[in-house]
């Protein structure tokens, strides 16, 4: 199987796996039974980042979730994916783009190369924030042989973010060091690619946007247009 055939795969059941075990409501948490005393704390922290939800972030995540359940995956990269994403969303008016983060090696960090989705929209306050769209968030955090307590955290962790600067690096903060800790734990190696640095430079380092070549006439101007419903007649420009 090559690489792109292995991508697909992967990508379809990502897809399956957030219709089948998803709500793109407010999400529900397990307990923190089985935590000890010291661990409690990380996990309540971050259950309440998670359950902390802006309007304007329910109102994205409600597209996406429906965009991504109307939408067959089959035969396509997380890439193409990625970019009907970015189509269908600016139909309904959003002004997202395709993110594409590219780092160079340094004495702490390896160099690497990461694709998502940002939308520039008002927020709650009515000033003009950043939201970041990734479809394949929960995955990134996957850890060989964790520690039950490190699962009890990637369990809480949605399959798709949407959310501001702010509240990703809360989240890569405390999940980096729990990794950390979790790798100690079973003895094995902390690979320089699971360091908050790396983290980082996936979702909040420079980045170049991707949109559409051609006009998209949005929703709220011609709701009645299926002009766009496929996406596969529009290339795509670096801004």
């Amino acid at each position: 199987m090559d690489s792109l055939e292995l991508e697909e795969e992967e990508l379809e059941q990502m897809v399956h796996d957030f219709i089948e075990s998803e709500s793109p409501s407010s999400p529900s948490f397990a307990s923190s039974q089985g935590l000890t005393l010291k661990q409690q704390p990380t996990y309540l922290t971050l259950q309440e980042i998670l359950g902390s939800i802006k309007d304007t972030e329910d109102e994205v995540l409600q597209k996406v979730s429906k965009h991504l359940r109307n939408r067959n995956t089959a035969g396509k990269t997380s890439t193409n994916l990625k970019k009907w994403l970015v189509m269908r969303l600016r139909i309904d008016g959003y002004d997202a783009s395709l993110c594409r983060t590219s780092w160079v090696t340094t004495l702490n960090c390896p160099g690497g190369d990461y694709e998502y989705i940002d939308i520039m929209m008002h927020d709650d306050d009515g000033g003009l924030g950043r939201l970041i769209v990734d479809i394949d968030f929960k995955s990134q955090f996957e850890l060989a042989r964790p520690t039950s307590s490190y699962l009890q955290l990637t369990d809480m962790l949605p399959s798709i973010f949407v959310g501001c600067e702010t509240k990703l690096n809360k989240i890569i903060s405390i999940l980096c060091t729990a990794a950390k800790q979790s790798l100690k734990e079973r003895g094995l190696h902390v690979p320089p690619w699971r360091g908050t640095s790396y983290m980082q430079s996936k979702w909040l380092s420079d980045c170049q946007k991707v949109r559409p070549t051609s006009r998209i006439t949005s929703n709220r101007d011609f709701r009645n247009s299926n002009e766009g419903s496929s996406g596969s007649g529009h290339g795509f420009f670096p801004v």
